[in-house]
């Protein structure tokens, strides 16, 4: 509604339109700028609302901004009322003044003249033969044509943007019909997580993206944002046809709403429109895509489907199975649903950029990616840390990771290579340091042993050996544990050890002694060492999953 009336009270001629107009004879004898005689002739476009005809001496309280008002000075009584009368004009924003001239009033009185110069009011002066009706008359005219003209434009834009959506031709293509029509607009698409969906003109920092973001968030959300050194924005809120958690998109504008001509608002909701076609006509699009490659990952996973038919679905993303395939599994923490959809949608707009073809499937532990590739695995490795660069950020700088399969020579190989890539993916998953893309064999075996394992069951298998040290640490003030860490991270070495602990070799050795009489685990054995190893990382990872 208030994009609707804002519409109708935006809608001006300007007022050269009416000097041009010889029929009317209108005079400028001064300029907005305070000229007067022949220099005030040289009136640049000033915008007019509509006319307003008054007798009364402080007009102010009736005339809207923009309005021109048309006088017979019958208030006039000298230079004191001249300047009420300027001033109540001048106070109301008023387009300027119309002096009409009468056969009692044969002659524009000077007071008035250079009170409007020294207020720099626009005073025009307009013939005894012509009535003021002739003016309104001609506003009206000129109202009606820019209406019609507007309206042309609505039509032939409309026609237009039906083609850009029909075609699939996205966002870009439908803010590119808008800015054919009104090139001095800058206008992006943001959504809820703050993302540039598509933008023409300026486009907006990180920092603007994510107060508009903020903006969106609201219920309602507003109509205009203010943006630290862009002033005030409008937003035009894109309906994306019935999602849920209420409005998800809006079309940003960088010029607050009484800034936008009508011609350009009529635009901007228009392009807002169809901004929620494209919207939904891709979240169609891409639910059905994600169906079908989940549809495709369960036949790779079950290995239950003809190696042929796996080969089709391929095929349909626009991938040549004589080509190896690339398998990734990659999450987000903290994982939700949400954020998986997010990340799918972020990983998606990654090999659009890259123009390779790619199944993106979303599941509800991780989001897998096939997609060609024929150049080395160090290469591989390189595209995939840049993707989950990008994915981190489209995501709000979450942690994301990926884990990678053996580049499969065959569609035959894919279920082996989707499976060390999903495992690979899940001990990445449970650290949170270390490198955010790696293949199977670039881990531990260790860490692949306690990766298969639950943050609960790691803390149970942690406990049944280092309890009874931690216990006595506890009730002794004592550092044990510290003592057989120390042990551990120097392989052993008893001096280089008891010198990192700065004590004596004899204390190292009483002290991992205790460690053998509460644990029975003694460091001189090799499966003892393991066990204790194996015991702190169990703990540690634990403790950096939470």
């Amino acid at each position: 509604m208030f994009h609707t009336f804002a519409r109708y009270i935006h809608i001006m001629i300007d007022l050269c339109s009416l000097l041009t107009d010889t029929s009317l004879g209108l005079r400028v004898l001064v300029g907005a700028d305070g000229a007067t005689g022949r220099a005030g002739q040289d009136e640049p476009d000033r915008p007019v609302r509509w006319v307003h005809i008054t007798e009364l001496p402080d007009p102010a309280l009736y005339v809207r901004e923009y309005e021109l008002v048309l006088t017979n000075g019958l208030w006039f009584d000298g230079e004191s009322s001249a300047e009420r009368f300027v001033a109540s004009v001048k106070r109301s924003g008023a387009a300027g003044i119309v002096f009409g001239l009468r056969r009692e009033t044969p002659v524009m009185p000077h007071e008035l003249v250079d009170v409007c110069a020294r207020e720099r009011v626009t005073l025009l002066e307009l013939g005894i033969s012509v009535p003021f009706t002739a003016v309104s008359r001609a506003v009206a005219a000129l109202y009606a044509e820019q209406r019609q003209q507007e309206l042309m434009g609505v039509v032939r834009r409309n026609n237009d943007l039906v083609q850009v959506i029909s075609r699939g031709d996205g966002m870009v293509a439908v803010l590119g019909v808008l800015r054919r029509d009104h090139p001095g607009l800058d206008v992006t698409v943001v959504d809820r997580a703050g993302r540039d969906l598509a933008a023409v003109g300026s486009p907006l920092d990180a920092e603007k993206l994510r107060a508009v973001a903020d903006a969106l968030g609201r219920h309602p959300p507003p109509l205009e944002v203010a943006l630290e050194g862009r002033g005030t924005a409008s937003l035009f809120l894109v309906d994306t046809l019935g999602s849920p958690g209420g409005v998800e998109t809006a079309l940003v504008c960088l010029r607050s709403m009484h800034e936008l001509s009508s011609g350009e608002l009529e635009a901007l909701e228009q392009t807002a429109r169809f901004l929620s076609l494209e919207a939904a006509r891709t979240r169609i699009a891409r639910t059905v895509e994600m169906r079908f490659a989940g549809e495709l990952l369960d036949m790779i996973s079950s290995g239950t489907r003809a190696e042929q038919e796996i080969a089709s679905r391929l095929t349909a993303f626009g991938i040549d199975t004589r080509s190896p395939l690339a398998v990734c599994a990659l999450v987000c923490s903290p994982a939700s649903q949400e954020r998986l959809a997010e990340l799918a949608e972020a990983i998606t707009g990654f090999f659009i950029t890259e123009g390779t073809p790619a199944v993106v499937a979303e599941s509800g532990q991780d989001v897998v990616t096939i997609f060609p590739w024929q150049r080395s695995e160090n290469a591989l490795h390189a595209l995939v840390t840049r993707l989950v660069n990008a994915a981190a950020t489209e995501t709000g700088n979450s942690r994301v990771v990926a884990g990678l399969g053996d580049i499969s020579p065959s569609v035959g190989a894919l279920r082996s290579s989707l499976l060390e890539a999903r495992e690979t993916c899940r001990v990445l998953r449970r650290r949170s340091e270390g490198p955010v893309a790696a293949r199977l064999r670039d881990l531990d075996m260790y860490r692949l042993l306690l990766g298969r394992h639950s943050r609960e069951t790691l803390r149970e298998l942690a406990a049944v050996v280092l309890d009874p040290i931690r216990a006595h640490d506890r009730d002794r003030d004592s550092c044990l544990e510290s003592t057989v860490r120390a042990f551990l991270d120097h392989d052993g070495h008893w001096a280089v050890t008891a010198e990192a602990l700065h004590v004596h070799v004899n204390t190292l050795r009483n002290r991992l002694a205790r460690v053998a009489s509460l644990t029975g685990r003694d460091v001189s054995r090799t499966r003892d060492r393991v066990d204790l190893f194996l015991a702190l990382e169990a703990a540690d990872t634990a403790e950096r999953g939470r």
